[in-house]
């Protein structure tokens, strides 16, 4: 169980470091936290199935308590109860879909297990900010997954790729 927890924590500190590696584009940031997560929900659940999402949980703790490990080096509750909290907390969702279901498809069912999890994570982004900021689907829609959908692709190929570098095609 160490090794586990360990690892864990390891995974938490790349989406950290991942979340950094970013263009600030207002108001949601391009970043490659998303593929951070994609790889630690696989990765992390081999034993455990929830494996990935408590590996999540950990870097919102760390978040939470105002370490800076959101996207920009920012921290705290504020973060997370903002327009773009809703991002942050759908990264449990995308790790706990992809680690419980991953290991279960075949080969380019893969993709669509990684697929899954990136749309769960707009949804939940997406109506967490329309209900902070007040605004309708459409701009929603125009300013948090438009500009988003060519770098998103991109990262989940790169993790299907990396996972599949890993052996964890099956």
């Amino acid at each position: 169980m160490t090794k586990e927890l360990v690892k864990f924590a390891l995974f938490a500190a790349v989406t950290a470091i991942c979340s950094q590696i970013s263009i600030p584009l207002a108001p949601v940031p391009i970043n490659l936290g998303t593929f951070a997560v994609l790889v630690t929900g696989v990765m992390c659940s081999t034993k455990l199935k929830f494996g990935g999402a408590v590996s999540v949980l950990i870097y919102i703790a760390l978040g939470a308590v105002g370490l800076p490990v959101f996207a920009g080096f920012k921290g705290g509750l504020g973060v997370l109860f903002g327009p773009t909290g809703g991002y942050i907390f759908g990264y449990l969702l995308m790790a706990l879909i992809c680690g419980f279901f991953y290991i279960y498809a075949k080969k380019l069912q893969n993709i669509l297990v990684l697929v899954t999890g990136n749309v769960l994570l707009y949804i939940c982004g997406t109506i967490w900010f329309i209900i902070v900021t007040g605004n309708g689907i459409i701009s929603a829609l125009m300013m948090c997954v438009v500009p988003f959908l060519i770098g998103d692709a991109l990262k989940i190929a790169a993790a299907y790729v990396v996972l599949a570098k890993l052996k964890f095609l099956r």
